[in-house]
């Protein structure tokens, strides 16, 4: 989503990880010790929270309804491929009001390729109507899961009034998923790639975030499950960098 809009993990014996001042495994496991900022920055998908199940299972489950069945992990598999080999959901010079059905069109070409590679796609009756369901279904609680740890620290984080603020590779779907997940509450502002035109770790984004705080990059964190995109992006845009290894 951030991370769907996932990246696979880079395994915990990966190179950088000895030089990495900071990683942690939950939220709640960054030290006390470690000097608050004015604000921190988190990553949404995969940091906060979690598709309940997998992505496959999830798509075998609507794809069922319209008499298609298909093995979940093979769903999955396809699905980060696809996912991972596509560009980045952005579309600079596209006005706002066309931004939703960019990103309507850009995870449904992500949707075909995956029920396609796994040779699904003919039995469709009606794959538009399919997609449609899929897309909006992923804006409802039954497909995710908040992280044990998530509440605990949000809501510490918020008692030593420390700003906070959501900066995410997600799409505008984001904004009701907060809402309906009921996190929106602890956040003051949502930064997310489609909506500024850069994608971590483009610096573009971490810089848009910061200007909605006239905040200096060494006065604000930025934590998130993915080395390349959170991590590595964060710190070459001067930011803290935090890296939450959940696995």
């Amino acid at each position: 989503m951030e991370k769907l809009l996932l990246l696979p993990r880079f395994p915990i014996l990966h190179p950088l990880f000895p030089r990495m001042q900071h990683h942690y495994a939950t939220l709640l496991d960054i030290p006390s010790s470690l000097p608050l900022p004015k604000v921190i920055f988190l990553d949404a998908f995969g940091t906060l929270f979690g598709v309940r199940g997998s992505v496959g299972k999830i798509y075998s489950e609507v794809a069922s309804k319209y008499g298609v069945n298909c093995a979940p992990e093979l769903l999955d598999r396809y699905f980060y491929l696809a996912f991972k080999n596509s560009a980045p959901c952005v579309f600079p010079g596209i006005p706002t009001s066309d931004i939703p059905m960019c990103e309507y069109q850009w995870w449904r070409d992500i949707n075909r390729q995956t029920f396609t590679a796994i040779g699904a796609i003919e039995q469709f009756a009606d794959f538009e109507l399919f997609f449609k369901e899929l897309y909006w279904y992923f804006t409802t609680p039954a497909v995710w899961e908040i992280y044990p740890d998530t509440i605990a620290a949000l809501t510490n984080w918020q008692r030593s009034n420390v700003q906070l603020g959501i900066l995410s590779n997600f799409d505008s779907r984001l904004h009701t998923v907060l809402k309906v997940l009921d996190l929106d509450r602890y956040f003051s502002t949502v930064t997310i790639s489609t909506e500024v035109s850069a994608a971590k770790p483009n610096a573009e984004i971490f810089t848009a975030a910061l200007n909605k705080y006239q905040c200096l990059p060494e006065s604000a964190w930025h934590i998130g499950d993915s080395l390349e995109q959170d991590y590595l992006g964060a710190s070459n845009a001067g930011l803290t960098a935090i890296w939450l290894n959940r696995r």
